[in-house]
């Protein structure tokens, strides 16, 4: 089943849910502002993806945040990403191959369907 981790009032969420709304994709949808990722999960995210992918430095978050400030390292970065879950870019969408994040209908169709 694919997995699709957001909030609802996001654009690039909206997008990919009436996506697998349009093709008839089960899926489950995780919100995050009901459910923070953990360190577990963030981790079997970084087998699929990169720190530079999940990491959402145009988001008011980052900005309102200040972390442009602090060069951030990896580390760093892992632990704004699991106490500040905005800051992760939207949507996040694991499925049996692995893990898609942002919206873009080009890999969605690629991967998921």
């Amino acid at each position: 089943m694919i997995k699709i981790y957001g909030i609802k009032n996001c654009g690039s969420v909206k997008k990919a849910l009436n996506f697998l709304n349009t093709h008839n994709l089960e899926y489950e949808f995780i919100d995050f502002k009901k459910s923070t990722p953990t360190s577990e999960i963030l981790e079997s995210w970084l087998k699929n993806t990169t720190l530079e992918q999940l990491f959402n430095k145009k988001g008011t978050t980052y900005k309102k945040l200040n972390l442009k400030e602090l060069s951030l390292d990896d580390k760093g970065i892992k632990e704004y990403l699991l106490k500040e879950p905005m800051l992760i870019k939207r949507p996040v969408i694991e499925y049996n191959k692995g893990i898609l994040v942002g919206f873009s209908e080009e890999l969605y169709k690629k991967n998921l369907l």
